[in-house]
Formats: C-alpha cells, sequence, structure tokens
C-alpha cells in the first residue's frame, strides 16, 4: 500500500488536520476511548494518524485501518472541539482513501457491490426485504427458529439481533403508503417525508404513523415517488462516489415538488441529508441545488414543534427516559425538540440519564462488524439507563432502537423496560396508536 503522499493529502483532506492542537478536549466525549483507553483509538489519535500519513511519515495506509474501522463516528469530539475540527470530513476522506486502495476478496467485493449498488438504493429490493421478514414472522419460521435453537449458531451474533427484530406490516398494508395525506384542520406548512431504505423496509410502521402525526399537527404530507437510501452507509463505508450518486438522485427527486420541509424520522439519515452540501460542494452544478435541499431538511421532531407540538391524553404515570441520536446532537444539533415533545405529554416523567450523550454503540452496523467493542460500550451504556428506573427508552434512530432493545435483552429488563422510536410514543400518548406491550412494572 507504498503510496506517494503528495497525491495523498489531497484525498486526505491534510488541511483539515492542521486545525487539531491536539489539546485532548475531545477525549472524554470519545466512546472508545474511554472503553480502550488507547490514544490510536481517540479523535486526537486517528487525527495524527491520518496527517501522519499525508506527510509521507507513514506509507502503510494499512496502519490506518483498525483505529479507523472502530471508530463509531459519533461525531460528538466535534461538538467539544474547541478548534472546530471537522473530524467527519476527516474520517470520512481517510476511510475513503483506504476503500479504493483495499484488496477485497473476490466474494467480499461481490458482497459490497451487491449491497451498496444493488439492495439499499432499491425501493423494489428493500420492499422485497421488508415482505420476507413479514413472511419470516407470519408463517411460523421464527418460531420454529428461536424453539430449535438455530439462531445461537448464526454468524456474526446475527441470533441475537433477531431477537429484537421489530414488529413487521404486510405487503398489503405497505403497499398502501399513501403519496399524499392532507392536514387535519388548518393547513400550516407542506412537507415532503423522506421513508429511507432500512427504516422503510424494517420500521414502516413508524413511517406510517410519521405521516399520520405530521397530518394530525397540520401538515399536509408528501411521499416522493423515486426517492432512495440517504447514502449513509455508502459514506461511512469509504464508498463516497456512490454515496454522491444517491445524493443527485434525492436532490431530483424532492425538488420536483414545492414544498417547506423535507422531513425525515431517522438521525442517522437526517444527519446525511443535511450534509448533502458539504458532500457536493465541489461540483458546480449540484453545489447550490444541495444547499437548497440541505436548508430544508429537518428532523420530524422539530416540524412537530413548529406545529404547536403533539396533543397527548392523560394515558397511565410513566417514567421515561431518553436515548439521544448521536448524529441527530452532533451533526443536525437537534437536542431540543424531543426534549420539549416527551415533557409536554400529561402523566409523563422524563428522567435523563447520566451521560445522556454518549452512543450506545449502534453507529450504522458497527454493532455488527465491531460486535465486542459496540457491546462494551452498550454495556457501559446501560449502566445509565438501569439508574434513571424509567419503563421506557425513547430513542430517534432504527439503529440506536435495535441496540437499546439489545441492551434490555441482554440485561433481562425485559418485565420492566421496554424502547421505543419518539415517533411511536408519540402516536400512543395520543391516541393514534395502539399501546404497544407495556413492561410488567408499569401496569400497576
Amino acid at each position: 500500500m507504498n503510496e506517494p503522499f503528495t497525491s495523498l493529502r489531497e484525498e486526505l483532506r491534510y488541511e483539515k488536520t492542521n486545525r487539531c492542537v491536539q489539546c485532548g478536549y475531545c477525549l472524554p466525549a470519545c466512546p472508545t476511548f474511554l472503553t480502550m483507553g488507547k490514544e490510536t483509538h481517540s479523535p486526537r489519535g486517528r487525527i495524527n494518524l491520518v496527517k501522519m500519513a499525508a506527510e509521507g511519515k507513514i506509507q502503510d495506509l494499512s496502519a490506518l485501518e483498525e483505529p479507523l474501522d472502530l471508530c463509531l463516528g459519533c461525531r460528538a469530539c466535534e461538538t467539544v472541539c474547541p478548534t472546530g475540527v471537522e473530524y467527519g470530513v476527516i474520517l470520512e476522506s481517510a476511510r475513503a482513501a483506504l476503500a479504493r486502495r483495499k484488496k477485497y476478496t473476490v466474494a467480499k467485493k461481490a458482497m459490497r457491490s451487491f449491497l451498496f449498488k444493488k439492495v439499499f438504493p432499491s425501493r423494489k429490493a428493500m420492499n422485497l426485504l421488508g415482505n420476507a421478514m413479514w413472511l419470516y414472522e407470519k408463517s411460523g419460521a421464527q418460531k420454529l427458529a428461536r424453539k430449535s435453537g438455530l439462531l445461537k449458531n448464526m454468524p456474526a451474533h446475527l441470533g441475537e439481533f433477531e431477537a429484537v427484530l421489530p414488529q413487521t406490516v404486510s405487503p398489503a398494508e405497505r403497499s398502501r403508503l399513501p403519496r399524499f395525506t392532507p392536514a387535519q384542520g388548518e393547513k400550516k406548512y407542506t412537507v415532503a417525508f423522506f421513508v429511507g431504505c432500512v427504516m422503510d423496509a424494517m420500521f414502516h410502521k413508524i413511517n406510517q404513523l410519521s405521516i399520520q402525526l405530521l397530518a394530525q399537527v397540520g401538515c399536509d404530507v408528501i411521499v416522493v415517488e423515486n426517492q432512495t437510501c440517504c447514502g449513509a452507509l455508502h459514506a461511512h463505508a469509504g464508498e463516497v462516489e456512490d454515496s454522491k450518486q444517491l445524493a443527485k438522485r434525492n436532490i431530483e427527486a424532492f425538488e420536483r415538488h414545492d414544498v417547506d420541509f423535507i422531513v425525515n424520522n431517522a438521525g442517522g439519515c437526517g444527519a446525511m441529508l443535511i450534509e448533502y452540501d458539504h458532500l457536493l460542494a465541489d461540483e458546480p452544478q449540484w453545489a447550490e441545488r444541495a444547499r437548497q435541499f440541505a436548508q430544508k431538511t429537518r428532523d420530524i421532531s422539530q416540524v412537530l414543534v413548529l406545529c404547536g407540538g403533539v396533543q397527548g391524553k392523560a394515558g397511565r404515570a410513566e417514567r421515561v427516559t431518553y436515548q439521544r441520536s448521536c448524529h441527530m446532537t452532533n451533526v443536525q444539533k437537534v437536542t431540543r425538540e424531543p426534549l420539549q415533545l416527551i415533557q409536554s405529554l400529561p402523566n409523563v416523567e422524563l428522567v435523563e440519564m447520566e451521560e445522556a450523550n454518549m452512543c450506545c454503540g449502534s453507529a450504522g452496523i458497527y454493532n455488527l462488524v465491531q460486535y465486542d467493542a459496540s457491546m462494551e460500550i452498550l454495556d457501559h451504556k446501560m449502566k445509565h439507563v438501569k439508574d434513571t428506573e424509567a419503563t421506557t427508552v425513547i430513542t430517534t434512530n432504527p439503529g440506536c432502537l435495535l441496540q437499546m432493545k439489545l441492551g434490555i435483552e441482554r440485561e433481562k429488563l425485559g418485565d420492566r423496560m421496554r424502547a421505543v422510536h419518539l415517533v411511536e410514543y408519540l402516536a400512543e400518548r395520543a391516541g393514534i396508536a395502539e399501546p404497544q406491550p407495556q413492561p410488567v412494572a408499569s401496569q400497576s
């Protein structure tokens, strides 16, 4: 992997690394530094490695692989950095440089190509995945697999994740997602709803409830045709060119509609959408269109608050806690609105956990490819979750939701604690959705 360093400087965004003064303010905010205790597994250490590679002091780029692979990409370091280092840009540039030079096996190269080019960008493929999950659940195969113990032998700990899969919707129900839903009562805004790829395949019910909530608070909601994956998974894996192509497809699809906001309900997707302007900044024919797209992008919690909030009904008294999405907090900078919505609900007590801003260890597919590191971070998080004595953990990102469900299973707290998406919780308290099964301890 020897490489003349002069050709690497631009790829590695060397000029960005020079803003880091090695002060160490990022260290207490970095989950991998706290759990692994290594300088090379901290933002400061990783930036230094990238800088040394750009200066030609490290010629074998494979030395960067493990430190970069173990980074969650939560970008909590950016929030605390006093000099404004753009860590996310450095991280993704370095990952892209590595991916360009990496010699994958034929099988792995084919799998990456299949997933990134054929599956995630395709609504048809993702719908098939969602329908397959429904068939697995309803045909009895899921019960049989769980009863037989086969899941314990699945690779990459997939059996553990299978246990926390969300409830699916039928193919017929999936096909009935309305293209247009009118506002109830006085119309306040027209919004275009971003359905996502994984979100729509695995969490379609949350998308349905999102549209209903938006309509209830006064929004005309359009589900834009020909929209595709946001490109976040591609960018995090170093496939930047693919993520640019997906960004362009989304911009073309959404700019056909004159809307006030482009609304999403997933912290990770929202962070990608809001940075399309950075992603396409070097392409003059796209830069302005990307900027306009990013300016209209909002998390659903922001729009619900703008419209006056959700009118919750007086339900059972309950204590809840909120697991913040890293990308929503550190990239979108949306922190206040979810708390406002939860605190406005009657009979709901919000108790914030210690280290509330710390990542849960999900980070896209990090918990699959870096399972041990992810579980160490999750176990640390769950100590603080348990201290709140909440019966419901509320999240705003699908990855966080599955990770918190897994944490509850690992701690054997399923009889007194559950995890839900903010949209599910608001819909439940507003009487739009049927209440999910409550933990035993909260039913008294």
